[in-house]
């Protein structure tokens, strides 16, 4: 039978003690520790404490989202199993999961002493952030063309690998750039990012010199893409990316609390590939804005054909879409759009989706948001073996297959 909404469970999450438990769930004192298991929940929630951070305002009319009476109930199956979202959070490292139908909260589930009022960090869900940016960028004439060349934004970039890429093909993932992102601490992007804390966002983006295919016709994941999306924004805009999209997204959305984004020490620039940190209610509320086709309140944030742009699979070249796009271990599951993950299945669904277990699923048709944040044990595609990722597409095709077909 149907319960009434909680605000938290009583079930036992996992790794409990491994996590900081019995010290509260310490955040750490700085950005390296704040990674390290004792310190992944608080942390993760605390982020503006483990260095420096701009805050974006709520809106002076935040969006109502109200809960429903009473809560769905929704089951899965897994690996031979039938189970419930309690189980759900008793087997996976989730630290939150609010699901949104028709604009109402119809379930909500926490783990570790996490609440709905922490602004919890998202990873590399902030890249789709970004491209929402960029989009209304586009929008204002501050871009003139996505097919224009990172450079003509950003001339410090002239003559460099990604200064000469189309900014579409950044957004796509599609560089060319000879980059590995693994996190193994030994790959391309542990190299950017101390060249970035060390000099700069501009210097470790002019860092990068070599390519191993043309720009546009490969998939390869490279975070270093949306930092130089995030410069581009920047010089087209005149602005912060922290001012740009706090006034033309996050206000516009509706957001209740303030959000906030990272900052490089060194040069003061947003860590815009995964620094972006802001309520489960407010993320809930950005996914509704995008499975509302860019509309709040009938004024639209995102002009619904920028929307599509970034997330029909229809719209990207063939080798970038669910079934024909091969990720780095040589899964054809997901296609990718702008800086935005496409969803296979018999309509248009997609997620933002960020390391150690962040993600938020759009599902337009069925009007559908699910946000989930986690401290998954390991950033390199499960290697801990507990399948988090796995489980949490099961998860999602219940709630999903709750409303209508995958």
């Amino acid at each position: 039978m149907p319960a009434l909404l909680a605000t938290a469970t009583a079930v036992a999450a996992p790794d409990e003690e491994a996590l900081g438990r019995d010290a509260g769930y310490p955040v750490g004192a700085n950005l390296a520790q704040a990674y390290q298991q004792r310190y992944m929940v608080g942390s993760f929630s605390a982020m503006d404490s483990v260095g420096p951070s701009c805050e974006q305002p709520p809106s002076d009319n935040p969006l109502p989202l109200e809960k429903a009476a009473s809560q769905t109930a929704f089951h899965y199956r897994y690996r031979g199993g039938y189970y419930s979202l309690d189980d759900y959070m008793q087997h996976q490292r989730a630290t939150a999961v609010v699901v949104v139908k028709d604009g109402r909260i119809v379930a909500e589930r926490y783990n570790y002493g996490r609440t709905a009022q922490m602004r919890m960090l998202s990873n590399s869900m902030a890249k789709t952030v970004v491209a929402l940016g960029i989009m209304k960028a586009l929008e204002e004439g501050r871009i003139r063309s996505l097919d224009d060349r990172a450079q003509d934004y950003v001339p410090a970039l002239a003559g460099t690998l990604y200064g000469g890429t189309r900014i579409v093909n950044l957004m796509r993932m599609a560089s060319g750039a000879r980059f590995v992102e693994d996190y193994s601490g030994r790959d391309d992007l542990t190299r950017f990012n101390v060249v970035m804390r060390n000099q700069g966002a501009l210097q470790a983006a002019q860092s990068i010199t070599e390519r191993a295919s043309p720009e546009g016709e490969r998939f390869n994941y490279e975070g270093a893409q949306t930092t130089v999306l995030g410069l581009v924004l920047e010089g087209a805009t005149g602005q912060t990316l922290c001012a740009w999209i706090g006034d033309k997204i996050w206000k516009p959305i509706g957001a209740q609390a303030a959000s906030f984004w990272l900052l490089n020490p060194v040069d003061s620039t947003a860590r815009a590939a995964g620094g972006f940190n802001a309520t489960v209610y407010d993320y809930a509320r950005l996914g509704m804005m995008m499975a509302a086709d860019g509309m709040v309140r009938g004024q639209a944030v995102i002009s619904r054909e920028h929307l599509l742009d970034m997330t029909d699979a229809s719209r990207q070249p063939q080798a970038f879409r669910p079934g024909y796009m091969a990720d780095s271990r040589g899964s054809t599951y997901f296609g990718y759009g702008l800086q935005t993950w496409i969803m296979p299945g018999s309509h248009r669904r997609f997620v933002l989706l960020g390391i150690y277990g962040q993600a938020i699923l759009v599902d337009p048709d069925l009007k559908l948001v699910v946000v989930h944040m986690g401290v998954g044990k390991d950033a390199s595609g499960d290697a801990s073996g507990n399948h988090f990722g796995l489980e949490r597409d099961a998860l999602l095709r219940g709630i999903v297959g709750t409303y209508g077909n995958w």
